[in-house]
């Protein structure tokens, strides 16, 4: 029995992956994006398997599926799959999907220029330039972000005690600074960084919770930033996010950027409405800023913006049929 045929276009964002998928998409309840990823996560999560996981994706694979608006002034909804999960918020592949829903002809905002974006973590402006059919930049106004928990102390066995915070910025990042052992990303190769990240996720998972105090599914520090300094003297700063169980983001990740800066904004190291350029693993650049200062259930808290590119590299239509035994994905760790 064929499970399902879905037509994907293919790109990436600052070197990241995006496969936006535009048919194949499941009949989700719910009056929110947060209740859809719900009924998506109980019943449909082998369509994010199949199409994130090899043999049909690869450890990197980030994807997205465009839903009708689920509020009254809303352009589009999106659904955020990888081969970490459904996420409730993913910021360079928010960037990845306006442009390729908007160059391919699947979106039309409202209001020319803007994108109102309902996401399972709430609601997402998208500000974009468009020149000759081509999206040359896309700047997101990303749900408010804060700082969850400060100074946790774990005991990696590869490089002794740390002290590590956790932000939120649309999912919660653990972020892990030059210290000891640890030089800086600039001294660390990648698999280094993958194999401690899982180590020191596990030790902070176990100390502490971290519950958005607004929607309690959503929860767990899943990914963990690796900060360090920038190859380019433009840049402000340098990261390498882990994410899933062996990669490491391409580009300087949006949600982390938008955690980093509430980190940093928290510790009066960066100011209000100033540029932020935050460098990727590969050298690629997002620009974030602090556009305003609010809060979240009485925590303190940022409203950031991340501006990016994306460009898209082909289309392809992607079949998964139960008579594969490997129809729903899997990985080698």
């Amino acid at each position: 029995m064929n499970r399902g045929t879905f037509f994907c276009i293919d790109g990436h964002t600052c070197g990241n992956p995006v496969r936006l998928v535009t048919s194949g998409h499941p009949n989700l309840r719910g009056a929110t994006m947060a209740d859809k990823r719900q009924h998506f996560l109980s019943e449909f999560d082998w369509i994010r398997t199949a199409l994130m996981f090899e043999p049909r994706g690869h450890d990197m694979m980030s994807g997205a599926f465009l839903y009708p608006p689920c509020s009254d002034d809303g352009d589009i909804s999106i659904l955020f799959i990888e081969t970490s999960g459904c996420l409730p918020m993913c910021g360079h592949g928010t960037i990845g999907t306006v442009t390729f829903a908007l160059e391919h002809g699947l979106l039309t905002p409202k209001e020319p220029g803007l994108v109102k974006i309902d996401t399972p973590a709430g609601r997402v402006d998208a500000r974009y330039e468009l020149h000759q059919g081509k999206v040359k930049s896309v700047q997101l106004i990303n749900v408010p972000a804060f700082v969850a928990h400060t100074n946790v102390q774990v005991d990696i066995e590869e490089l002794g005690m740390l002290t590590v915070d956790i932000a939120y910025g649309g999912n919660f990042y653990i972020i892990v600074e030059p210290q000891g052992k640890f030089k800086g990303i600039e001294h660390t190769d990648a698999d280094t960084l993958i194999r401690l990240a899982r180590d020191i996720r596990d030790a902070v998972n176990e100390q502490v919770d971290c519950i958005h105090p607004e929607n309690p599914n959503v929860f767990g520090a899943t990914h963990v930033l690796w900060t360090g300094n920038s190859k380019s003297p433009k840049a402000h700063a340098a990261n390498a996010v882990f994410y899933g169980d062996k990669a490491i983001d391409r580009s300087p990740c949006g949600t982390g950027t938008s955690a980093r800066m509430a980190q940093l904004f928290s510790k009066g190291q960066l100011e209000l409405q100033k540029d932020f350029i935050h460098e990727s693993y590969i050298g690629s650049q997002f620009i974030g800023r602090v556009e305003a200062v609010t809060e979240v259930a009485g925590k303190a808290a940022i409203r950031p913006s991340i501006q990016g590119w994306a460009v898209s590299t082909g289309t392809n239509c992607i079949t998964v049929d139960d008579d594969d035994p490997y129809a729903f994905g899997f990985q080698v760790i």
